[in-house]
């Protein structure tokens, strides 16, 4: 009688510290960065401050070489990597969840790179309405906001 218990209790052991170590190797949930900016009305003009400075609509943390990326993507290319446009898979699950061929993977230049480098925007949707840059080729992402094309450019 004594044996038939310990084996259960054994089972018991075995298949809780199983789970444990599944539920362990599961990656953190994403966090997102807030969006650092405000949407702008379309076909609006850049913002002026007081003494009639233009108001950048894109975050700061994006590198001056979005610009041209942001622009090309709005624009629907040509785009100067084979790869830009192409499906992002999100195996990582670093991103919101979204059927396979919802988000899409462009190159940010990095200056004195001799290949493509690690920066990348990340689009949602077609066409955009997400927008995700990381800097370390997919380990991070934060999100941002793009006006309409040729309001901000």
């Amino acid at each position: 009688m004594r044996k038939p218990l310990l084996l259960l209790v054994a089972i018991a052991l075995l298949i809780g510290g199983l789970a444990t170590i599944k539920f362990a190797q599961r990656p953190p949930a994403p966090q997102f960065a807030p969006s650092l900016t405000q949407p702008a009305a379309p076909n609006a003009p850049l913002a002026t401050g007081t003494q009639g400075v233009k108001h950048d609509p894109l975050p700061p943390f994006l590198p001056p070489e979005a610009r041209r990326t942001i622009a090309l993507i709005q624009q629907g290319g040509p785009f100067p990597h084979r790869q830009d446009g192409s499906v992002f898979g999100n195996r990582e699950q670093r991103l919101p969840e979204r059927p396979r061929g919802y988000y899409h993977e462009y190159t940010v230049d990095t200056p004195g790179a001799g290949n493509r480098g690690a920066r990348r925007i990340v689009t949602g949707g077609n066409p955009p309405t997400g927008w995700f840059y990381s800097d370390d080729h997919y380990e991070t992402f934060r999100s941002f906001d793009v006006p309409p094309a040729g309001s901000w450019q």
